[in-house]
């Protein structure tokens, strides 16, 4: 619907409806999808793709339930995305998640050209921003592989 046909009180909700989708939001589904890991006993991690401000995938930590160490949230929602926009190339998207991505998390960030990471928690062994294996930041990857994304660690 055209906003001509809406009325001033229905384009100010839509306003404030979009202008509320920023990284707090997505961070705030993180939190919850984190503490259902929890709930199973897994570490407390979750993740979210978004493409266009639309969520594309969502995931939560599952390396005890699953009993596979690949299963990171962030990893599993990237799989979902690929799956769900079809094709390798999310350049269009935003990672968020409620740790640092770890190197593991960051090969595949890198490889999947995701242009942006969003995270909360600093990472207290092999984040891929602030310890000695800053493999989201650095320069020296495959030709193939995007840009370093823009890094934000944010603050609630």
């Amino acid at each position: 619907m055209p906003f001509g046909t809406l009325t001033t009180y229905e384009i100010n909700l839509t306003l404030i409806s979009l202008q509320m989708r920023n990284d707090h939001y997505y961070m705030e589904i993180c939190l919850a999808l984190s503490k259902r890991a929890s709930e199973k006993g897994n570490t407390a991690v979750g993740a979210v793709v978004v493409k266009d401000d639309e969520i594309v995938s969502a995931s939560e930590e599952a390396v005890i339930s699953k009993n596979d160490i690949t299963c990171h949230a962030e990893l599993e929602a990237i799989r979902i995305a690929v799956h769900k926009v079809g094709t390798t190339n999310l350049s269009g998207c935003i990672l968020y998640s409620t740790h640092e991505p770890c190197v593991m998390c960051a090969y595949a960030i890198r490889f999947y050209k995701i242009k942006k990471v969003v995270y909360l928690h600093k990472a207290k062994y092999l984040g891929s921003v602030s310890s000695s294996l800053p493999l989201l930041v650095t320069n020296e990857v495959p030709p193939h592989w995007s840009k370093a994304p823009i890094i934000v660690q944010l603050e609630m």
